[in-house]
């Protein structure tokens, strides 16, 4: 560093001490807060000298100019990362520079629910604490332009997990995330592929796992789930899952699936439609990427719930018509 930086360093020590003795004890020595926690967000490309003003604006009781000749002298100045940090008393400036340089942040963390709908994640990313809300007013069409994929449909191209975020990160950042790792997760299940599938392609296996996710109450059961959509697609059978008709009712469902709403057409009832809708209805998880592209071998073309979570599989309509008076007509 220039020798006008190392003169400020030690000029501003040496009343404690002298030359390289000094700055080594002030190197040691807890610096002084304002509060016992202090906080602060550094954003991407801050220059040095502006963080260690922004550290003393912040409650550090130091000259910024002894902080910034440190980042300097240390060699370790421009290894500083962006990100929300957060200091307690006991902190040296050894120990501050080496926190920003590892990028030992302050995290806040955001689930994503296998099932949900992109309704549901939007408001999960509204009500995320510490997220710069930028697409609050932004329509779902925009949101897809903003991350890239114009004209895609939005629901179930999100990867439902846990993602930690600094504080004041943008909520576009952390679905640009989600959205690459389902395109990363999606891409790999597709090219691992079983055999034989009635898929035509990778968005295809992308839809129908989202259905194989809603259809699923027990773990277990989720192969042969995956299986009994697989044999209705082989054979021309439609679909006939209420889950893609509740999706298509939208916010107006109220939580009581009637019959006049199997017989209402939509393009996300299965009932009156061939075939699979037009997007998937959720963000499938894993398992349900896997079950979808490796089902169960089974002929089953039925289920129904037993009540307990889990699901009675049929070959054919008369075995299935006995489980449902069995299981849901206690008959």
């Amino acid at each position: 560093m220039g020798r006008w930086l190392l003169s400020v360093l030690v000029a501003g020590v040496v009343l404690v001490g002298g030359g390289a003795g000094a700055v080594w004890w002030w190197l040691q020595a807890p610096l002084v807060l304002e509060k016992p926690g202090i906080e602060l967000s550094i954003e991407p490309g801050t220059p040095p000298q502006q963080v260690a003003q922004a550290w003393v604006a912040a409650g550090v009781q130091t000259d910024p100019r002894f902080l910034y000749a440190w980042f300097r002298y240390s060699g370790q100045a421009r290894k500083i990362r962006a990100g929300s940090y957060e200091i307690h008393a006991g902190v040296t400036p050894r120990e501050l520079l080496d926190k920003m340089v590892r990028g030992d942040q302050v995290l806040e963390q955001l689930r994503l629910i296998e099932g949900w709908n992109f309704r549901q994640l939007r408001a999960a990313i509204a009500a995320a604490p510490a997220l710069k809300q930028t697409t609050a007013t932004m329509t779902d069409e925009q949101i897809m332009a903003a991350l890239g994929a114009p004209g895609q449909a939005p629901e179930g191209r999100f990867f439902p997990d846990t993602y930690a975020y600094s504080l004041g990160v943008s909520d576009l950042t952390v679905l640009k995330r989600a959205h690459a790792l389902m395109q990363k997760r999606l891409e790999s299940a597709w090219s691992g592929r079983g055999d034989g599938l009635p898929l035509k392609s990778a968005d295809e296996a992308l839809i129908l796992a989202s259905i194989v996710e809603k259809e699923t109450g027990a773990a277990a059961d989720r192969g042969l789930v995956a299986a009994v959509f697989v044999n209705r697609l082989k054979v021309g059978m439609p679909l006939q899952t209420d889950p893609t008709v509740i999706y298509g009712l939208g916010a107006d469902f109220d939580g009581n699936l009637r019959k006049v709403h199997l017989q209402t057409d939509t393009p996300f009832n299965t009932y009156t439609r061939g075939g699979l809708p037009p997007t998937p209805i959720a963000m499938p998880g894993l398992a349900a990427l896997q079950a979808t592209l490796h089902p169960t071998p089974s002929k089953a073309l039925y289920f129904v719930s037993r009540g307990d979570g889990t699901s009675q599989f049929s070959e054919d309509l008369a075995a299935h018509n006995r489980a449902v008076n069995k299981y849901q007509r206690g008959r």
